[in-house]
């Protein structure tokens, strides 16, 4: 790939990353929740769903995806469904009245294998990141050289520049709202915002084409 493309892509990458989403929304109620040091395991889930996408999209199967309407639909709406779920779930929760004075989590802390993958399966279950790949994709590939190379450098890119603004922008931005999580009253606000933002992007992306 060339430089002057690559760079394109990085640009790209950057702004793709800071347009809000449920990426975003799932980085800062963790950074708010977890701390900042393990909200990474949830950003690291969703990288591992965009590489997932990136596969799916460069084997084919997005265009399958994409000219079916009823799978199209199928995993739209369990993408809702999954978005809806976990906002109702922070709406519901009771505050944790115990609250660690030490350390970068409160307590109890949520395993990272969950918080892993609860930030795959709300980037994977996107049925719109399938679309945008595909027109995103075939700009920064060129089919007459090597295509290994070029989606590698894709994928890094892509990963790297997300990281970079999960954790270095949303993450830190939540992260010093964290005091408002110390007080059960604080925790209730943090969920109820949260929840009604993640039932919100249910809501568009279950009725909005």
């Amino acid at each position: 790939m060339a430089f002057s493309l690559w760079l394109t892509l990085v640009l790209a990458c950057v702004v793709i990353s800071f347009t809000p989403g449920a990426g975003a929304i799932n980085t800062m109620g963790n950074a708010l929740t977890h701390g900042f040091r393990r909200a990474i395991w949830g950003i690291l889930g969703q990288q591992a769903a965009l590489v997932v996408l990136i596969a799916v999209v460069a084997l084919g199967v997005g265009v399958l995806v994409t000219s079916s309407p009823l799978l199209f639909a199928i995993i739209r709406y369990a993408g809702a469904a999954y978005l809806a779920y976990l906002g109702l779930r922070l709406l519901l929760r009771r505050p944790v009245v115990a609250v660690a004075d030490a350390g970068d989590a409160p307590a109890p802390a949520e395993s990272r294998w969950s918080m892993f993958r609860r930030g795959f399966w709300v980037n994977l279950l996107n049925p719109k990141a399938i679309v945008f790949f595909l027109a995103f994709l075939p700009q920064f590939i060129r089919p007459g050289q090597p295509l290994l190379p070029q989606y590698a450098t894709v994928v890094v890119t892509v990963v790297a520049v997300d990281i970079a603004v999960m954790w270095g922008f949303f993450a830190v931005a939540a992260h010093g709202f964290r005091r408002f999580t110390r007080t059960p009253r604080g925790q209730r606000v943090v969920d109820r915002v949260f929840g009604s933002l993640f039932v919100g992007v249910a809501l568009l992306l279950a009725f909005i084409h």
